[in-house]
C-alpha cells in the first residue's frame, strides 16, 4: 500500500541505514537484469537512495559499464534518454 501523499515510501527510505538502501537498491539492480522495467528502477533508486546524483552512483558501483551500455541499448525514444542520463553520465 502507498504512503499517504504518494510519496511511495520516500519517508521511510530517509530513515533506512547505508547499508539498508545499498541492499534494497542492490535487489532493484537485480531486478533489472531479471527483466524490470528500467523506469521502475530507476524511479525506486531514487527514492531510495535520495537524490538522482546519488542514485547514479549507485548504479556506476553496482552495474559494469557493459551492464549499463546494454540496458540502455534495450530502450527506446524518451525512456532511452532517461537511460542515458542515469547509466551513462
Amino acid at each position: 500500500m502507498l504512503q499517504s501523499g504518494g510519496d511511495l515510501g520516500a519517508s521511510l527510505y530517509k530513515t533506512w541505514s547505508k547499508g539498508q538502501k545499498r541492499e534494497e537498491i542492490a535487489r532493484l539492480v537485480a531486478g533489472l537484469h531479471n527483466g524490470l522495467p528500467l523506469g521502475v528502477v530507476c524511479n525506486m533508486v531514487t527514492l531510495i537512495a535520495g537524490s538522482k546524483k546519488q542514485a547514479r552512483q549507485h548504479f556506476r558501483e553496482l552495474m559494469n559499464e557493459q551492464e549499463r551500455a546494454a540496458a540502455v541499448a534495450r530502450e527506446t525514444g524518451a525512456m532511452r534518454q532517461v537511460a542515458e542520463e542515469y547509466l551513462l553520465s
